[in-house]
């Protein structure tokens, strides 16, 4: 078993020789529990024992690497990955992101670290299970994201191998109970908007998910591009736009990595003839710069265009605009793009005057 110092003020363990390893006996364990208390007492810190944990003694070999957060007086807070384990300190092999985290950040944050390379397994070894530690990186971070409350975390050592993850030492820091949360640092990033997800029902009775927009989703949007009919391109581009520019992943991934505060697209997700997701429509609501109006922008594939996706995704658009407190919505759209214009007109806008020959514009007062 494992015998490891509880205390409150004291979280480096090691340091003080707060831990013991590899007891195999009773009278081990009280020996340890002795030497633990008294190398507190001689240090001069018998305040901070509270006593010991005991626990088994983890049997699987593997590396050991870091998963923290602290606060950054201008970023708030922020997340750090890299190698663990009593030297953290000594390696500082180390990686920082703003949570939170989606599966792509997590991976991009992992790989800056010299040990992602034996994550991935080297000299005949096994690697560890990488999804699995990704996914452990992002709920990691959503929880520091959500749990305001929390000043510090970290999860150290981490050993991972090919057998598993398992937290080996924790560690938890909290501002006071009576805090103001309005003063803590808030997070640079604005979390995904759960709060705009929801189901919703085709006029053919299929079951579709409107959603915001994730990075994720960029393999979907090429599939979706290359559905599109020149039609539907013209009149949402308001011209020819060829599909090596439309799915260039440059552009798709400006698209796809959305700063919330700043735009949200919503994507119909609907499940396709293979069980395989595919993105149906896309709708997108952006804060225009200098001002406080907001420009909306829609695309519906053509194999679920006439399924009301369009009107509906609108109506969600103008919904975010009204909780995001902007005071009017508009839209440039090609004079012959009626349909557009129709389900504009079914949420309120109104059609106020041509931009040139070509373009109308489109407007939805919210608030004066």
């Amino acid at each position: 078993v494992v015998v490891k110092l509880d205390s409150r003020t004291i979280t480096h363990k090691v340091d003080v020789g707060g831990v013991k390893l590899n007891l195999r006996t009773p009278d081990e364990v009280r020996a340890a529990y002795d030497a633990i208390r008294n190398s507190l007492e001689s240090l001069g810190k018998s305040d901070a024992f509270d006593g010991v944990t005991v626990q088994p003694m983890a049997k699987l070999g593997g590396l050991e690497v870091i998963l923290g957060s602290s606060l950054d007086a201008q970023f708030g807070p922020v997340v750090l990955f890299g190698s663990g384990g009593s030297l953290v300190e000594v390696y500082r092999d180390r990686a920082l992101a703003l949570p939170p985290l989606n599966t792509t950040l997590a991976r991009r944050m992992m790989e800056q670290t010299k040990i992602y390379e034996a994550l991935k397994g080297v000299r005949g070894q096994q690697g560890v299970d990488l999804d699995a530690l990704e996914r452990l990186v992002v709920r990691f971070s959503q929880l520091v994201a959500e749990q305001k409350l929390v000043k510090e975390l970290d999860i150290n050592p981490l050993l991972a191998s090919s057998s598993g993850l398992l937290a080996l030492d924790a560690r938890v820091v909290l501002h006071s109970a009576d805090a103001d949360l309005a003063a803590l640092p808030r997070l640079a990033i604005r979390p995904y908007p759960r709060q705009y997800v929801r189901p919703w029902t085709m006029k053919d009775g299929r079951e579709v998910t409107i959603r915001p927009i994730r990075p994720e989703d960029e393999p979907l949007l090429v599939a979706f591009h290359h559905d599109l009919s020149e039609q539907s391109v013209y009149m949402r581009y308001a011209g020819v736009m060829k599909l090596q520019q439309r799915v260039a992943h440059e552009r798709l991934a400006r698209i796809a990595f959305n700063d919330y505060s700043r735009e949200i697209a919503l994507v119909v997700e609907v499940e396709g003839e293979n069980g395989a997701s595919e993105i149906a429509a896309v709708g997108r609501l952006r804060k225009l710069f200098g001002t406080n109006d907001g420009e909306f922008a829609m695309l519906v594939s053509d194999r679920y265009q006439r399924q009301g996706l369009g009107t509906e995704v609108l109506g969600r658009l103008v919904e975010i605009g009204q909780d995001e407190g902007l005071s009017r919505i508009v839209a440039d759209m090609l004079r012959e793009n009626t349909a557009m214009q129709r389900v504009s007109k079914r949420h309120g806008f109104e059609i106020v005057g041509e931009l040139d020959d070509s373009m109308v514009r489109a407007v939805k007062v919210l608030r004066t």
